[in-house]
């Protein structure tokens, strides 16, 4: 027999079972404090960034503290192209390369206004509109902290090499003078491909 009005108006206002409650709360704890859409991705929206300086801002920013389970030296404030790139960098290359004991990312610089290697006159620099991101260093779980200006050793150089067409600009030791102790990752928006020196 079909059931009466009443039946079904319980049926629909039923309380969700024990495995769909834990579901969600298992989906509501992976996107707490996530942005960018990513629940690896830990942060904070935050309100957009204006400048008297024209080419810098961004309009999208976020705060980063974490990517992947792994700290960020400094809350990093970037756009959600460089976040997902460095998410798919820690995620897929950065951690399998240090056998998953990758505990901090040492943040040399993000968004910051400034022209491209600080030479006046340049073009603006990435950073300057948040598609940017700047590492110096690695701290592993045991506590170690390999730089890339001490420690630019086979492994840092193959997280380096893998970070090419992840993102769309990479420059590090030997690129141009200007990023001898740092890897420099930007989503700039590029015509004919990745430029990775």
């Amino acid at each position: 027999a079909a059931p009466n009005a009443a039946e079904v108006d319980l049926a629909a206002v039923a309380p969700p079972s024990r495995k769909e409650r834990r579901k969600k709360a298992r989906e509501a704890a992976s996107m707490e404090g996530a942005v960018c859409g990513v629940p690896a991705i830990k942060g904070e929206v935050i309100a957009p960034i204006q400048s008297k300086v024209g080419g810098c801002g961004v309009e999208d920013p976020v705060r980063v503290t974490s990517i992947s389970g792994v700290r960020l030296s400094q809350a990093a404030t970037v756009d959600c192209s460089i976040a997902t790139a460095l998410n798919t960098w820690v995620s897929d290359v950065a951690q399998p390369a240090f056998d998953g004991k990758l505990a901090e990312l040492q943040i040399a610089a993000h968004y910051i206004c400034r022209s491209r290697n600080n030479v006046k006159g340049a073009k603006i620099s990435e950073h300057g509109k948040g598609r940017a991101i700047d590492i110096s260093g690695f701290i592993l779980t045991d506590g170690r902290l390999l730089t890339v200006s001490d420690n630019y050793n086979r492994t840092l150089r193959r997280i380096y090499k893998a970070a090419c067409g992840i993102f769309k600009t990479t420059l590090g030791p030997g690129s141009d003078g200007y990023h001898e102790d740092h890897f420099h990752f930007d989503t700039s928006a590029r015509s004919g491909g990745a430029y990775c020196r």
